[in-house]
């Protein structure tokens, strides 16, 4: 049997599904129930309950060949790096108490290999850590490079301010991934359990963009050739996210992390090959998703003004 934590966000549903169609027993675990009733109908055994308790973690471990972990998003936790720090102890004491357990696909980023200033990213470098203390574990951190889906908030952006609006140099080449193409790594790494000790194993999408690029190929598929990038500050970006709802703390580490990119702090460290380099292109993902999410803001402005 295979544990999936996040298994009903991006990358978690990509494995979760994956593994059920090919006839795999999964376990599925969420806060409630009516999140994972898609997967049980597909199989899945669920498990109801929060990871970062003990007693879950242990529960969601028993009987556990193999796993998918990954520290899920808690944007509005007034203590994120405390969240980030108890899910590790958590994940870690857990593992340790459940030998049954032999390999671990971690969902990482590229930034892990720092031990400081790197904003939630930081988080990650823990777990990373935390599992080569077990030496009868064999795990594989995938680092994985920017969302895609992180530029799906511009959806809104273009239609209120004209632009595409971020804290990221214009000209910084960020690698650029697919959370699909996460998801099928991982997947592909638990159906083959072929990795031993404590690996990493950076994905850094089918190319690096700069975000004038990445306005440049918004802009041609939406209709707005001329569409332009407006650079903000990191500090500009926390308020903006605090002001969306996400916990003061939160916000400040964001900004954190984006003044690691911008400085080079937090890069890709493996030559570009064709192991690391995931198919999704920015085109294709733009055409399939954010096209859509442009198109149902438009909707929604023609529905307000009528």
């Amino acid at each position: 049997m295979y544990l999936i934590t996040g298994a009903t966000g991006n990358t978690g549903s990509v494995v979760a599904r994956g593994l059920l169609q090919q006839g795999k027993k999964v376990r599925v675990v969420a806060r409630t129930q009516a999140k994972l009733e898609h997967l049980g109908s597909l199989g899945a055994e669920t498990l109801i309950g929060d990871i970062t308790s003990q007693d879950i973690a242990r529960k969601a471990l028993a009987g556990i060949e193999a796993a998918y972990l990954m520290i899920p998003p808690a944007m509005t936790d007034p203590d994120f790096r405390a969240y980030q720090k108890k899910l590790v102890d958590v994940y870690g004491s857990a593992l340790e108490a459940n030998g049954s357990v032999k390999h671990v696909v971690v969902l990482s980023s590229f930034g892990a290999d720092k031990d400081d200033k790197t904003g939630p990213i930081l988080g990650l470098h823990f777990l990373e850590e935390r599992l080569k203390q077990i030496k009868t574990l064999n795990s594989l951190s995938l680092r994985a490079g920017y969302f895609m889906e992180n530029t799906l908030g511009q959806a809104g952006v273009i239609h209120q301010m004209g632009a595409v609006v971020g804290p990221l140099k214009a000209d910084l080449k960020i690698p650029l991934i697919a959370s699909v193409d996460i998801g099928s790594a991982a997947l592909n790494a638990l159906q083959q359990l072929n990795f031993t000790g404590h690996q990493t194993h950076e994905l850094q999408g089918q190319r690096d963009l700069t975000y004038l690029e990445i306005t440049g190929i918004i802009g041609t598929a939406i209709g707005k050739p001329d569409l332009q990038y407006q650079v903000i500050s990191s500090e500009q970006f926390a308020g903006i996210i605090e002001q969306l709802g996400w916990a003061r703390n939160v916000a400040a580490l964001m900004a954190e992390m984006v003044d690691a990119q911008n400085a080079g702090h937090v890069r890709a460290l493996e030559p570009r090959s064709a192991s690391n380099t995931t198919a999704t292109s920015f085109e294709q993902f733009v055409s399939e998703a954010f096209v859509p999410a442009y198109e149902s803001f438009s909707k929604e402005r023609l529905t307000a003004s009528a």
